[in-house]
């Protein structure tokens, strides 16, 4: 929609001037219009600067040598590494429609250089002017939010039934879904960065990276649970936790609250009889891994400043 309007726009402002070639002011909209703000402003100066220095090729080469095919064709062979050099690569097809032209022309003046450089204000300057509006998309960004907090509460409850059962029926669909949904989620997040001219960051986009990190941890404690020889009663302690974690993940930051109930775990973990069997010991062992792991995964969280939040705990 916005490409067609700005196509409209592009076209009648440079038709209204009565331009030479006015129908390319809409061909240099289209190519102008991107995504996001950012890239918009990026692209069009770009093509901008791309399409200054085309002119400037023009005069030495046509002006210089001749207006002939192969002339151009050498002109073009020597523009682009120069536009490739100069990170305007992408300019190269809208500072071609200027070259042409002018090679239709076939004399560079004075008012075919002023012609060309409205055509371009106008076809880059709608671009940008549409591209201005962009749909707010924080309300699918609150969505994956929520879905991804309630996918972490169902992975550490599973990860709690099994440490009190030694067994659990689930098939782990939520780890796939919880990847699959991060990575939608944080792509969504810097188009959202992208957006906003003078932000550099988003809130989402750094929710959605601590996140990530976090579900790292939870994919390394997985295998420390599902591979214990023996269920100990030291599994008991960190079930009960992990149940007391699940139900508290939100967004607020009161990581403190948990890193202190996990000390008390510690503590009680320390003081349960030592194991009698190897394998006890193994399943002690891992445990205890299980613990460390889990701090880690709160130090997270609590280096997070977190959104503003009703609930008062969080994980």
């Amino acid at each position: 929609m916005k490409t067609a309007v700005g196509v409209i726009i592009a076209i009648s402002l440079a038709q209204l001037l009565q331009l030479d070639f006015y129908v390319s002011a809409g061909i240099l909209t289209i190519l102008c219009i991107q995504p996001t703000k950012k890239r918009s402003i990026r692209a069009a100066l770009s093509r901008f600067v791309a399409s200054l220095i085309a002119i400037i090729y023009t005069f030495i080469f046509f002006e210089g040598i001749a207006y002939h095919p192969v002339v151009a064709g050498i002109m073009i062979l020597l523009f682009i590494p120069v536009l490739v050099s100069l990170r305007f690569a992408d300019g190269f097809v809208s500072s071609s429609v200027i070259i042409f032209h002018i090679y239709s022309v076939g004399n560079l003046t004075g008012s075919l250089i002023l012609n060309e450089i409205l055509l371009m204000a106008i076809g880059f300057g709608t671009a940008l002017l549409v591209n201005m509006y962009m749909p707010s998309i924080e309300k699918k960004l609150e969505d994956y939010r929520f879905q991804i907090e309630e996918l972490y509460a169902k992975i550490l409850n599973e990860m709690a039934v099994y440490l009190k059962e030694g067994d659990s029926s689930w098939d782990g669909r939520e780890l796939m879904q919880t990847e699959e949904m991060l990575s939608k989620a944080k792509a969504l997040a810097y188009q959202d960065v992208e957006n906003h001219v003078t932000r550099l960051e988003n809130k989402y986009y750094r929710y959605f990276d601590m996140r990530e990190d976090q579900f790292e941890i939870i994919e390394r404690i997985l295998p420390k649970i599902s591979t214990l020889p023996v269920l100990v009663k030291h599994a008991a302690l960190i079930a009960d936790f992990l149940t007391d974690l699940a139900d508290h993940v939100h967004s607020g930051n009161t990581a403190y609250h948990y890193l202190d109930k996990l000390e008390g775990v510690k503590k009680e973990f320390s003081l349960l009889p030592l194991p009698t069997s190897h394998k006890e010991f193994q399943s002690m062992a891992a445990l205890y891994q299980v613990i460390e792991e889990l701090d880690t995964y709160l130090e997270i969280k609590q280096s997070y400043k977190g959104f503003t939040n009703k609930k008062t705990a969080d994980a």
